[in-house]
């Protein structure tokens, strides 16, 4: 078992990679009623193409896989996992991303037990061409439902914008005809290849003593047989990496009151993983903040001439071979706001130059915001980062945000913000 003591946060992580790979971290939080609980397997709704487990050739499954495989996971043959939660006081859940499938539980009794319930859950599968066929219905009801809500429909509205002819303009859950061709085989298949427990790993939190709880997840793993551990051969390679099949602009119409706009920048230069890519993640988002934060000169102004409102928003997401941000807003005035978001970020460094005496201000606000999180578990285990940023944690991300020097934003600035990654895409109202 290994320690890592972060002095100036007064906080101690025990991690340990046992014999199957599996990595455990566990945060102690003396005194906290809750414990939290996230297991998470490097897998998400882009790895439709990959070279499954002791095979040579390339499988390809369809749209929605890595989502339907999540809800398949907690039903079993003669039970569900979520009624054994429930037996010991935990809410458990379970959710996919574009590059990983996280199940987690919270409870304030019965830790040890609810994490055995995880466990073997999660590393036990059961599927059948019947329940198979059931869960189609149940997903497909979930695809309409966020086909009509038009947030949903602008967010991945953007992204057929920025990645066109790439997997992550798909909804992670598919369509209704692509998981009508899913399989019991195609989640077998799947589930060997990548729910692996050397690419997994579970990070713990909570009124738990980390020793006691080591052993008890080591024992739990021991008990169980697994295959030979394989590297999962999943990768990613974008269509045009130069970003020249960035859409500029495209509209939808919808049953929507007012417009809706987001505006995104796909960033089109490779980041590095690791404690690198956390840096460069973490200063794209003091960036962000210098330029929208609600407190900035750009935000008053957009807010004061009613080109935003309160349901502006802007949020920076960087994963397993991709990043971008996006800005969105209601507005009566769609082509202005889009008009009025690019020309900020494309006058950024300039920004930049003017905030430098509020630099440390305003990365003190982000630091602060950081370390309120610390009082909250379920934060604390989902900025577990898992692999993406070397196994990076919260107490990594305020550690490394505490190194960032204005000076690193212009460059930055430079490799993030180009014009041929940017985009705008509109929810308009039907027209009579």
């Amino acid at each position: 078992m290994n320690e890592q003591y972060y002095q100036k946060l007064n906080e101690t992580i025990y991690s340990s990679q046992l014999e199957n790979g599996l990595l455990v971290q566990v945060l102690p939080k003396t005194g906290f009623h809750k414990t939290y609980a996230i297991l998470t397997v490097d897998f998400g709704s882009i790895d439709r193409s990959f070279i499954p487990a002791g095979k040579e050739d390339i499988y390809t499954v369809p749209n929605g896989v890595a989502h339907f495989l999540e809800h398949k996971m907690f039903e079993k043959e003669d039970h569900d996992a979520f009624d054994l939660f429930g037996q010991l006081g935990a809410d458990s859940n379970a959710f996919t991303s574009f590059t990983q499938t996280s199940y987690l539980f919270s409870a304030t009794d019965h830790i040890h037990e609810n994490l055995d319930v995880l466990l073997n859950f999660v590393q036990d599968p059961y599927f059948s061409a019947q329940t198979v066929q059931k869960e189609k219905g149940i997903i497909g009801q979930e695809i309409k439902m966020y086909d009509d809500d038009p947030n949903w429909r602008l967010y991945f509205g953007l992204l057929g914008n920025l990645y066109p002819q790439d997997p992550m303009h798909i909804d992670i859950a598919g369509s209704v005809e692509s998981i009508e061709k899913i399989t019991a085989e195609d989640l077998y298949t799947t589930y060997r290849t990548f729910y692996q427990p050397s690419n997994m790993n579970l990070f713990v939190v909570g009124n738990v003593d980390a020793q006691d709880t080591l052993k008890w997840i080591e024992q739990n793993q021991a008990a169980k047989k697994f295959e030979p551990a394989t590297d999962p051969k999943s990768e990613l390679v974008l269509n045009d990496e130069t970003g020249k099949d960035v859409i500029p602009f495209r509209t939808l119409e919808m049953d929507v009151s007012r417009p809706k706009v987001m505006v995104g920048v796909r960033g089109l230069d490779p980041v590095e993983t690791g404690r690198t890519g956390l840096k460069y993640r973490l200063a794209v988002e003091l960036l962000l903040d210098i330029l929208f934060d609600d407190t900035s000169d750009n935000y008053l102004r957009l807010y004061n001439n009613e080109t935003i409102d309160d349901s502006f928003s802007y949020n920076f997401e960087m994963q397993r071979g991709f990043h971008f941000a996006y800005f969105s807003s209601d507005t009566n005035q769609p082509e202005r706001f889009s008009d009025e978001i690019i020309a900020i970020l494309e006058g950024a460094k300039q920004q930049i130059e003017a905030a430098t005496s509020q630099f440390d201000n305003i990365k003190r606000a982000m630091l602060g915001r950081m370390i309120s999180l610390l009082d909250s578990p379920e934060a604390i285990a989902n900025h577990y980062s898992g692999k993406l940023f070397g196994g990076a944690n919260l107490l990594d991300e305020i550690t490394t945000l505490a190194t960032i020097k204005i000076d690193d934003l212009y460059q930055i600035e430079k490799d993030f913000i180009q014009s041929q990654g940017i985009s705008v895409y509109q929810v308009v109202p039907k027209r009579n």
